[in-house]
């Protein structure tokens, strides 16, 4: 399945690119990099289960098993001691990335609750985008009866793009259901 996007982005997407922004070289065409799911889990330094149950989840989204963020620094006002869980994260590449991406793209956005389009503002000013979303029961894999509560996710896709401008025309062309503002 992820071979589908990877054969995409080869024959049409790049050609499309380089048309539209005049590159003389493919290797300048933006190309995904990474895609990052961030969780962060304040109440995990309190509830082990919070952190056990989110692991799980991560990993049956993303096929991948997650890593625990752990904190840098004590801070008394948040009862935080160093080296407490504070999140969890996974970083996908290659297949996994393409795979996870469509998956995203065309079964979980439009499953949120009047999803009218993604924020196109939300680019870095590099051509990378970040979104967050509120609830993981939008993903298929995800079943209602198997949470405890619902928690929500940072999600960001880092491209080689120079500009925001040539990360947004690359993900328009994967198929990212941008908002028109």
């Amino acid at each position: 399945m992820p071979q589908k996007i990877k054969v995409r982005y080869q024959e049409e997407i790049v050609p499309k690119l380089t048309e539209q922004f005049g590159y003389k070289n493919v290797h300048q065409v933006p190309k995904l990099v990474k895609v990052t799911l961030n969780r962060g889990l304040g109440e995990a330094a309190q509830n082990a289960k919070a952190l056990e149950a989110s692991l799980v989840e991560i990993g049956v989204i993303t096929g991948q098993k997650p890593v625990v963020t752990r904190a840098k620094k004590a801070i008394a006002g948040f009862k935080l001691r160093q080296g407490m869980p504070v999140g969890i994260m996974v970083t996908l590449r290659a297949d996994r990335m393409y795979a996870f991406l469509d998956r995203f793209i065309n079964l979980a956005l439009p499953r949120i609750r009047d999803f009218r389009g993604i924020s196109p503002k939300s680019f870095d000013g590099r051509g990378n985008y970040t979104l967050g979303i509120r609830e993981q029961l939008i993903f298929p894999e995800i079943e209602y009866d198997s949470i405890d509560q619902i928690r929500g996710m940072d999600i960001s896709i880092i491209t080689t793009a120079n500009t925001d401008e040539e990360g947004r025309a690359l993900l328009k062309e994967f198929g990212m259901p941008f908002r028109d503002s």
